[in-house]
């Protein structure tokens, strides 16, 4: 297998089991001619449902269950306010990626180009020389943070993991039949969250052994269903018995607010994505209605779950609220859910950087070293996962360091700076270029005063990360 071709499919793999590694986007483009340029979908590509669906769980995981904890980093009004604007901001910069890239497949007759070639040529077209002297870096670029974001959300899916088991096993002895008394369990120490995360070290590293996407996807399919029937009895749970919210910050402290920008910016970076599965459609001419109608689902979906619940737990809300539910076996169960959804999304947010990385080793060594060599660059960069979650022990801290360090660049730093290169030599507005570097240096900002935040709050901590289980903000 290429590299190229693989560089070409890592933006749709880990938002889609639909495709092996063996598969190629360009199938079904035969029809293909220079000269003239038209969105072909593949014969065999996905309906506009499916597309939905894929957008939808590819957007929903870890960040998720993190936002009402970024609201009350934000404030009640400040918070559901920011992700609104984020939200729009986040969807506005995939549509300029999605327009630049036909662009470029319409002046270079070519197919389809994916997140890194868009780039490279955006910086070609770039008046000024030393941008198209050094375009190539524009892939490694992409690159690079694409590697840093997957590798990142490996690292929250080892803490979420070790949060959620260890506060299970924890309250088993207090755990009962009774979901609706407020009680505060005292939990029965074991060991410490860290030895949970070496204890799923080797069973993600068996997991990561499975290179064909294909012979994933029924753990996909397990995940989706374990995952969307957690979130079902989540919401179930928060809507009920809301607290008086009149105690509530309506705007946060400032030096909490970098925090919440991180873990938005975390949940809303699907950019990667939106490329490929445009690519895969039958019809990609309704890919737009889709990604715009499919990001309002979630936005909604966002909103309404960091609002309720940080209305329901208040000052009380951990880095994921699934640690927030009442220690009775229906919400224990739902932990232990979601957490095997999330162990099997590990191999899917895994399979991108590894193709990425992988070719680089395997092409330097002979024939029959390939597979030893592919597995062993498998194990260290699992191993490598899991060291950095140990370091930062702390699932909120993790979430917002790596939305701060990596998605904001991908979701909003790069966009607009493309859509200023691709087009600048062709004319245009002020009004646009002048929108493009407002977002960009938004996002900048973001990216260097929330990583400082993080870093800062993980060496020197504010508050003690909240370590009992509430069922309210008054239990």
């Amino acid at each position: 297998m290429s590299t190229q071709r693989l560089r070409n499919e890592d933006y749709h793999d880990y938002s889609s089991t639909d495709v092996s590694p063996e598969e190629s986007p360009s199938e079904g483009l035969s029809n293909f001619t220079p000269g003239s340029y038209q969105r072909f979908g593949e014969s065999n590509g996905t309906t506009w449902f499916q597309t939905l669906i894929h957008l939808l769980k590819g957007n929903i995981g870890t960040g998720l269950l993190g936002l009402p904890l970024a609201v009350k980093n934000a404030g009640i009004l400040m918070g559901p306010l920011s992700l609104l604007v984020i939200g729009i901001v986040a969807v506005h910069c995939m549509g300029i990626l999605v327009k630049c890239a036909h662009h470029f497949c319409h002046r270079l007759n070519k197919p389809f180009v994916d997140y890194g070639d868009t780039v490279m040529y955006g910086l070609e077209s770039s008046p000024i020389s030393w941008l198209r002297n050094h375009s190539h870096w524009g892939r490694h670029i992409v690159d690079f943070f694409l590697i840093v974001t997957q590798l990142g959300f490996c690292c929250v899916y080892f803490v979420f993991l070790a949060d959620n088991f260890k506060q299970v096993i924890e309250a088993a002895n207090g755990t009962t039949n009774n979901c609706h008394n407020n009680e505060t369990v005292i939990l029965t120490p074991t060991m410490d969250s860290r030895l949970y995360m070496l204890s799923f070290l080797p069973f993600l590293v068996l997991l990561v052994f499975v290179r064909n996407l294909r012979a994933l996807s029924i753990f996909s399919l397990l995940a989706n269903i374990t995952m969307l029937v957690s979130l079902v009895m989540i919401y179930q749970f928060i809507v009920q018995s809301i607290p008086n919210p009149s105690h509530l910050p309506l705007v946060a402290p400032w030096n909490t607010y970098p925090l919440f920008f991180g873990t938005a910016i975390f949940a809303f970076e699907g950019i990667g994505m939106v490329l490929p599965l445009e690519n895969k459609m039958k019809d990609p001419q309704k890919f737009p209605f889709i990604l715009y109608g499919g990001m309002a689902i979630i936005t909604a979906l966002y909103i309404s779950l960091g609002c309720l619940g940080y209305l329901q737990f208040g000052p009380h809300i951990q880095g994921s609220i699934t640690l927030n539910l009442p220690n009775c076996w229906l919400y224990q169960s739902v932990k232990l859910l979601y957490s095997i959804g999330i162990f099997f999304t590990y191999a899917l947010q895994f399979y991108v950087p590894a193709e990425i990385i992988i070719p680089f080793f395997v092409s330097r060594v002979p024939e029959h070293c390939e597979l030893v060599v592919d597995l062993f660059v498998r194990t260290v960069l699992v191993c490598l996962t899991c060291v950095l979650a140990i370091l930062i022990p702390r699932l909120d801290l993790v979430i917002s360091l790596v939305g701060s360090v990596s998605s904001s660049a991908l979701a909003l730093i790069i966009p607009p700076l493309l859509e200023i290169t691709t087009y600048y030599s062709e004319g245009m507005s002020p009004l646009t270029i002048a929108k493009d570097a407002l977002i960009s240096m938004l996002g900048f900002v973001g990216f260097v005063v929330g990583t400082y935040q993080a870093l800062y709050e993980l060496i020197q901590p504010s508050t003690a990360p909240i370590v009992i289980n509430s069922t309210s903000a008054f239990a």
